[in-house]
Parts: structure tokens; C-alpha cells; sequence
């Protein structure tokens, strides 16, 4: 493309956080990065100056092909109440339902990118008896489909692309975002959910400060543990497509560097788990959800025999807020 990537961005049903974690990108000047890698940010109802009628009539431009869309993208999830009207959330000003806008507007649009678990899936938004009948651009939770069917390309060939988390990491946004502006993003790139893969072909477990109690099976019993908390905290790392741990949040931290448990919001459906969200639910003293592509018996094997070898140092620390017994100083030159 020679010249700027024109990039709309649109709210539907969700709070705003991936909007706020965007504004959190590694960068004094975010305008300034958008322009240097080659995208035009034609209007985002954070960032943007443009009022409610000057935004209506870029919409009409975009629809006419008057102004080339080349990267719709939508934050939270699409309401599709009450009854299938769409009534529940009308884009101010138009009298027109938000969904009957995004469906226009990613007829003519080169790619559709969903930004966020509500815009992918549904989300917060879509938990519980779902009473506005929200799901996603392309998929309600798990199930192909959504707003714009399972069937739906954009003018790239694309499917949606699902970038998804509660929130967003704004590393996930802008890469993608950049990729699509470089022509370097396929069909290829995009996981089976139609995630990015340069992020979902990772899991939280990866890069994790507490996987030497894992490894353990050295469990925390309470929030301030350091220990693995897999096993009685709720922690889905092990599960969970993203490279939280390796790409730190502010350059500093994530949920399980915090002592917060994963609790995979990067997946469809992670809004109604069955169980609260700090535990564990068992069969027999077995938690449920077990590491990604492992065999029952072959973790429970694992699990048992690494309970049995876990070093006194680490079952002490596993159950304290702070170090208690650090690692032995001795020599490692093999002599």
C-alpha cells in the first residue's frame, strides 16, 4: 500500500478497557508511532477532535467510497437486542443501531479487526442470560457466527481478526495493526480462533515467575502465596493463548506477576467458567482443567512425583508472602 493505512475505530457494547490499555503503549508520541508505521487513524471516539455530525459524515464517505477503509476496528461487543432490532445501543445522531453500521461498514472495509474479548466473542458483555443479546463480530463465544456470520471475509480475504483479551495488550493492537499496514499479515498468521498467532501460539504459563513451583507442584493456599496457583487458586496460565509473561504489561507486570490467578480472558467463554474465578474446581482432588494437550494420567503421574521431590525450599515458600528460605550457595563447576 502507498499510501497510509485509513483505520476507523468503533465502541459497541464494553467499557472502554482496551481503548485505556492502548493508551498505555510503549511511547511518548502514540500519534506519532500510528503515523511512522504507515496508519492513519480516521477517527476514534477517545482520541478523535471530530464531533458527532463530522464523524456521520465520514461514515457516509466510507460507505460511498469516498474514503478508502482499509482497517475497521471494534471495541466491545455487538448488541443485537431487544429481539433482534438492535435498539439497545443506536449510534447517536443516526437513529441507526450500531450493528446495522458495523455490518455496512465491514462490507466495504479491507479488514475487520475485533479488538478485545467482547468484539471477538461476546465477553463480559455476553455473560449470564445475556438479556442485550450481545456476541461478537464473528463468533458467539466459542460457536461461529455472530453479528457477521461464519462465513464472512472482508475485502483482504481475511476473516475477522480476533484480537483478543479483557483487555487488550497494546502490543497485540498495534503489532497487528502495523502488520496489516505492511501487507505482512495472511490467513496463515491467524490461530484456529482467528487470533493473531504471534501472541495465541503462546501460553501465560510461558515466562511465568512461579513456574518453579509448578514444576513442584508447590502450591498457594492464599492470594499473598507465592506459590503456583494452579492447583487451588483458580490459574488457568497453563491453558490460556497469550504471551503475557514474556510480553510484560507496562513493560513491568501481569496477572500472576501481581498475585492474581489467570483467568484466560483471552478465550471464548471465560466470562461464565462454572466457579469462581479464584478456584480451582477438582474431580477426586484433580483440578478439571489440566496444562494444554497433556493426558490426565500423565499429569497426575507428573504431579505425584514431583510432590514427592519438592525441595524444602520450595514447599516453605510456596505457602508464604515473602522468601523465607533462599537456594543453597554452592559450587557448579563440574570439577
Amino acid at each position: 500500500m502507498n499510501r497510509p493505512m485509513n483505520m476507523l475505530w468503533l465502541q459497541s457494547g464494553g467499557c472502554g478497557g482496551c481503548s485505556m490499555s492502548l493508551l498505555c503503549a510503549d511511547t511518548t508520541d502514540f500519534a506519532g508511532q500510528l503515523e511512522q508505521a504507515g496508519i492513519r487513524l480516521l477517527w476514534h471516539p477517545s482520541l478523535s477532535l471530530a464531533g458527532g455530525a463530522e464523524l456521520v459524515a465520514l461514515l457516509e464517505d466510507c460507505l460511498a467510497g469516498r474514503v478508502a477503509l482499509d482497517a475497521l476496528c471494534i471495541e466491545g461487543a455487538l448488541l443485537r437486542g431487544p429481539n433482534g432490532t438492535g435498539r439497545f445501543h443506536v449510534l447517536a445522531g443516526t437513529g441507526v443501531p450500531m450493528v446495522d453500521w458495523v455490518r455496512r461498514l465491514s462490507a466495504v472495509a479491507r479488514h475487520v479487526v475485533a479488538v478485545g474479548s467482547c468484539a471477538a466473542w461476546g465477553g463480559i458483555t455476553a455473560a449470564g442470560a445475556n438479556p442485550t443479546e450481545a456476541c461478537g463480530l464473528q463468533y458467539e463465544d466459542d460457536r461461529p457466527g455472530g453479528l457477521l456470520g461464519a462465513d464472512f471475509r472482508s475485502a483482504s480475504g481475511l476473516p475477522v481478526v480476533n484480537v483478543a483479551g479483557c483487555p487488550t495488550h497494546p502490543g497485540w493492537v498495534l503489532d497487528t495493526l502495523m502488520a496489516l499496514a505492511a501487507d505482512l499479515f495472511g490467513a496463515d498468521d491467524l490461530d484456529p480462533l482467528g487470533r493473531p498467532r504471534f501472541y495465541a501460539d503462546q501460553l501465560v504459563h510461558h515466562g511465568c515467575t512461579r513456574n518453579e513451583f509448578y514444576e513442584f507442584k508447590a502450591s498457594a493456599e492464599k492470594p499473598s502465596d507465592l506459590g503456583c496457583m494452579m492447583e487451588h487458586m483458580g490459574c488457568k496460565g497453563t491453558q490460556a493463548h497469550a504471551d503475557c509473561n514474556t510480553r510484560l504489561w507496562n513493560g513491568d507486570g501481569s496477572c500472576t506477576r501481581g498475585g492474581y490467578a489467570c483467568i484466560s480472558c483471552t478465550e471464548p467463554g471465560f466470562q461464565d467458567p462454572g466457579h469462581a474465578f479464584h478456584a480451582t474446581p477438582k474431580i477426586a482432588g484433580i483440578p478439571i482443567g489440566l496444562p494444554t494437550d497433556m493426558p490426565k494420567a500423565w499429569f497426575v503421574a507428573l504431579a505425584s512425583l514431583s510432590k514427592s521431590a519438592t525441595p524444602k525450599r520450595v514447599r516453605q515458600n510456596a505457602t508464604a508472602d515473602h522468601l523465607v528460605v533462599a537456594p543453597q550457595v554452592k559450587r557448579t563447576r563440574l570439577k
